[in-house]
């Protein structure tokens, strides 16, 4: 996964946690505008999220911030 990806998606869990506490859940839509301005960004995201993990369609922002961090 990109960089820029890996950032946006660090704040926006980060960001989270912060404001709605460390049982706060998202999707990977989470870490888009809507519309979409970067659809390859969004691509690789999802399949970052669904095909190589296999994560439901909410998951807790704590998991999702330590998997990026770990490099998974």
């Amino acid at each position: 996964m990109r960089q820029s990806t890996r950032t946006k998606i660090l704040d926006v869990c980060t960001t989270k946690i912060t404001q709605k506490g460390e049982g706060v859940g998202l999707s990977f839509y989470a870490f888009f505008a809507n519309p979409n301005t970067d659809p390859e960004a969004l691509m690789e995201a999802a399949e970052w999220w669904i095909r190589t993990h296999r994560l439901d369609h909410f998951e807790k922002a704590t998991k999702i911030r330590q998997m990026v961090l770990d490099g998974l």
